[in-house]
């Protein structure tokens, strides 16, 4: 099955080339006929339905991303290839943009769902329909300087200075979460509007900040490329993460929690993320703590 992209002009190169070669990766939904925005039926009996989806615009190490070939990459790619296979009566059309851009569009219904790796949280949940069945995990910790032993858990960030954060960031609600839970002892947490985790890992590498909450993959990635002195102090968590939909694409939520948990039942899902990050991560959060404990084998 051919996947459609839409190429937008203002989109970066590399973006462009990722879409424009994107042609064996998928994924579905329905959409309601009140609203063909988001998904129409083709013409012709038994015709797979045309749906519009929203991909991440920047590029993420390992979990979407562009190969030395030029050619598509990462769980993320790999996963929604799985879904295609096991969804024909669906056909997709991506569009890359924001994340902001993902949640407005997944929100009004021009798209579908947005394929990236959401956190759950309560303010989404009004307004967003999350399937029942992740398909997989962001494992979070906290990058410091090699001489930094103090920092190995999120309570050791209360007086500590950590690098800011978007206002859409999902280790965000996760702090908020411990704040709640520890009155009087919260992590002090700063607002910035862009960032990437090479310029994050950059602050704690000059010192300026005393360490950095983020996935370990991204920590991967940037001290690979960028020889950066910094280690990770500690493994937080295993958090799930999902596809967000539109909230009236009920069918297709209902579809992809089904194949997803058979992928993950059947083993597809965790082989694929011992390929990707050397690690299942379907398995426990101290299985996945042993096995990134800690490398700098790249």
């Amino acid at each position: 099955m051919q996947t459609i992209i839409r190429r937008r002009l203002h989109l970066p190169l590399a973006v462009l080339l990722l879409l424009s070669i994107l042609t064996a990766c998928g994924q579905a939904s329905t959409q309601p006929s009140a609203s063909g925005s988001a998904g129409s039926a083709s013409s012709g009996g038994g015709a797979p339905k045309v749906i519009k989806a929203a991909l991440n615009t920047v590029p993420v190490p390992l979990f979407s991303y562009l190969d030395e070939n030029n050619k598509p990459a990462g769980f993320m790619i790999d996963y929604l290839k799985e879904l295609e296979k096991k969804l024909p009566e669906y056909k997709f059309e991506y569009e890359s943009v924001d994340n902001e851009s993902q949640l407005i569009g997944t929100d009004t219904g021009k798209y579908a769902f947005a394929a990236n790796f959401w956190f759950k949280n309560p303010e989404r949940e009004k307004k967003y329909l999350y399937p029942q069945q992740e398909f997989g995990y962001s494992i979070t910790a906290l990058a410091v300087k090699p001489e930094r032993n103090d920092i190995k858990t999120l309570d050791d960030l209360v007086g500590k200075k950590l690098v800011p954060m978007t206002p859409v960031s999902g280790f965000r609600y996760i702090l908020k979460d411990y704040n709640l839970k520890h009155p009087g002892k919260e992590i002090k947490i700063e607002d910035v509007e862009k960032t990437t985790p090479a310029d994050d890992l950059k602050l704690v590498e000059s010192g300026k900040y005393d360490a950095h909450f983020l996935n370990v993959v991204h920590f991967e990635d940037a001290v690979k490329k960028l020889n950066l002195n910094l280690k990770i102090g500690g493994v937080i968590s295993k958090e799930p993460v999902y596809l967000l939909f539109n909230k009236n694409q009920t069918e297709l939520a209902r579809k992809i929690d089904e194949t997803t948990a058979e992928l993950i039942r059947d083993g597809t899902l965790p082989k694929l993320s011992e390929k990707w990050f050397r690690v299942d991560v379907y398995k426990s959060l101290e299985y996945v703590q042993q096995g990134y404990r800690f490398r700098k084998d790249g």
